[in-house]
């Protein structure tokens, strides 16, 4: 039989309903026509039996054929089992003696060794070039795109989510919500004062607690979304990631996943549809509805705009310095790109919301704007966080599609010709020549330098430190 499926996960379904039968594997033997031996090495991944032998092991234990073929391990044990000895097999150049899954290894000690093997692989995605980051970023840029802002699976996944925890999606997400959808992936939720600096969650997984840190209590934007971000991870079954662009494309869904529990799908369509149809779509009113941060709103909508109105957009989030830091746009906006498609590093137009909302008179009022580029005129929304990093927020649809916008009466217009024509990126001719080759700046390079010598992704956290704050719990 051709290998379309994993033999490890057929030989543990194989051994679950076995059991679940209530016969040794002597006794299957006889039903089969093959010996216990031969049955122990199917069971374990060993040996890959032929499809006709699977279906007369189906007829013997009374099952269908497509459940012993079912890619999905048949249990939690069977899943600890299988990631381990994966993660066993991946490390194999440690030179560990091969250790058993045997019935003496808990669901507890596995899990735990599980972790470790996780932080491994984590701590072994650095030696990466900036290069091979920008492609991996490339790529999900246009994955992303290409799906309108809107990922499938995490939807389903944040749904179910949902549901498991009770809250309807009218308002905001209680806090009781949100521990009751923690039990449900097992776990306890619990703030606590050491928790350092450095994370923002801890998850024991040998005790099934999710510690917080006391400061962000539990009905705190901060708190909920760090909680969710936790259990994305378990409800999208991520594994640990191998190369960098499994390392953000989680990141994304992580985060993608916490607004759509926090936004349910449905409830916000509901919502959105009724501001279209009264042409008053705002940011501010989803946040308000839902008891987000404006930048999470602003997620939201990008998700669901074009599949559910209709609407083309697109999205920024900018430092102060116009630096994008995120960014996704299926509007034809010209956004600044590198060579691999993506637009995050990139510094955006002077003449962009994102930059002329810091020279407003009002800077922390929403800026509204339209702006001339060579790919049409947009409309914009920019909102510059007051706390924090003071980060600048965009939201912009095409001209066609402002009439559908709160704040499209403004006057306020600008023309840009970034990324490729004569504009801000490049200096007016007269002070070109004025200052060219008589200046020497002298950059704040330690931070960026400090990134580059990092000995892992996450430089600043100490395991010790925070084996001995579990230790203590």
């Amino acid at each position: 039989m051709t290998s379309t499926f994993d033999i490890a996960t057929l030989g543990h379904r194989i051994r679950h309903y076995r059991r679940r039968a209530g016969l040794t594997l002597d006794q299957l033997g006889l039903q089969v026509g093959k010996p216990a031996p031969y049955l122990s090495l199917v069971e374990n991944g060993k040996r890959e039996p032929r499809l006709s032998f699977v279906t007369e092991v189906a007829v013997a234990l009374g099952v269908k054929v497509d459940d012993l073929l079912n890619p999905e391990p048949p249990n939690r044990r069977a899943q600890l089992e299988l990631e381990f000895e994966r993660l066993q097999k991946n490390h194999s150049e440690l030179g560990l003696p091969q250790l058993r899954t045997s019935a003496r290894l808990s669901d507890e000690v596995l899990a735990h060794l599980i972790g470790l093997y996780r932080h491994l692989d984590r701590s072994q995605l650095a030696p990466v070039t900036s290069s091979e980051v920008r492609r991996a970023n490339g790529t999900l840029t246009r994955e992303l795109e290409a799906a309108d802002g809107y990922i499938d699976h995490v939807e389903t996944a944040a749904a179910k989510a949902v549901g498991a925890s009770g809250y309807g999606g009218s308002g905001a997400m209680s806090s009781r919500h949100l521990l009751d959808l923690a039990a449900a992936f097992d776990f306890e939720v619990r703030a606590i004062e050491d928790i350092p600096a450095s994370v923002r969650s801890l998850t024991d997984l040998e005790n099934h607690v999710i510690y917080i840190p006391q400061r962000n209590e539990l009905r705190t934007r901060q708190a909920r979304k760090a909680i969710l971000q936790t259990l994305a991870g378990f409800a999208l079954g991520h594994e640990a990631p191998n190369d960098y662009e499994s390392f953000l494309r989680n990141r994304r869904e992580s985060a993608y996943f916490a607004s759509a529990v926090l936004i349910p799908e449905a409830a916000a369509v509901s919502h959105l549809r009724a501001a279209s149809e009264a042409h008053d779509l705002s940011i501010e009113d989803l946040r308000e509805v839902f008891y987000t941060t404006y930048e999470m709103a602003a997620h939201r909508l990008a998700n669901l705009a074009t599949k559910a109105l209709d609407l083309r957009t697109h999205l920024v989030v900018s430092d102060q310095d116009g630096i994008a830091l995120k960014a996704y746009g299926n509007d034809d906006v010209p956004f600044p790109r590198d060579d691999d498609g993506g637009v995050e590093a990139q510094r955006l137009c002077r003449q962009w919301s994102a930059r002329s909302a810091a020279e407003s008179a009002d800077r922390f009022s929403l800026h509204y704007q339209y702006t001339h580029t060579p790919n049409g005129t947009f409309f914009c929304s920019t909102y510059l966080e007051p706390e924090g990093n003071g980060n600048a927020i965009t939201f912009g649809v095409p001209f066609r599609s402002s009439k559908f916008m709160r704040g499209r009466e403004t006057e306020n217009q600008k023309t840009s010709a970034c990324p490729t024509g004569p504009c801000c990126r490049v200096p007016d001719p007269e002070l070109h020549n004025r200052w060219a080759g008589k200046v020497v700046a002298s950059p704040r390079s330690q931070t960026a330098i400090v990134g580059l010598l990092a000995p892992d992704l996450y430089p600043r956290i100490d395991l010790t430190e925070l084996y001995q704050l579990l230790d203590r719990q």
